[in-house]
């Protein structure tokens, strides 16, 4: 028995390319770059760049709705081709990836990364910053 799953966590380096067989299946390619879990000897943290094949409607889905800097998961298995050209046989290592998964919704990624973080959930609580107690009479809790 053998197994070959690969899970990877990164941003899109650019946005996805879509293309399509002859035959009508669609296949995306895009890169995520993966931060590795340690720093080098200078103290900083590298990053490699992973090349992603995705095929038929899960390659339209990414193009779509996945574009450069979304942070995403991607799920998959290894593998490597190889083919000839003039400069001698060449070779690829790329995940194919059966799911991904978008962990930040397009506002999410445009949003200033330095903006604070209470600024940058503001629209998702209606109450943030406002100090101020909530008058709620005992009949209006459902419990």
């Amino acid at each position: 028995m053998s197994i070959n799953r690969v899970v990877l966590v990164g941003r899109l380096t650019k946005d996805p390319e879509l293309r399509y067989l002859s035959n009508g299946t669609g296949t995306a390619n895009f890169t995520l770059a993966v931060d590795r879990p340690f720093t080098n000897g200078n103290g900083q943290r590298e990053t490699d760049f992973i090349p992603i094949v995705v095929w038929r409607q899960l390659a339209e889905t990414v193009a779509n709705y996945l574009k450069k800097g979304r942070l995403t998961a991607v799920e998959g298995r290894m593998q490597i081709r190889k083919w000839e050209s003039d400069h001698g046989t060449r070779y690829i290592t790329e995940v194919v990836a059966d799911n991904v998964r978008f962990l930040e919704s397009n506002r999410d990624s445009q949003r200033d990364p330095n903006e604070p973080d209470h600024r940058r959930n503001y629209d998702k609580d209606p109450f943030a910053d406002d100090g101020k107690p909530i008058d709620i009479d005992d009949d209006s809790l459902p419990f």
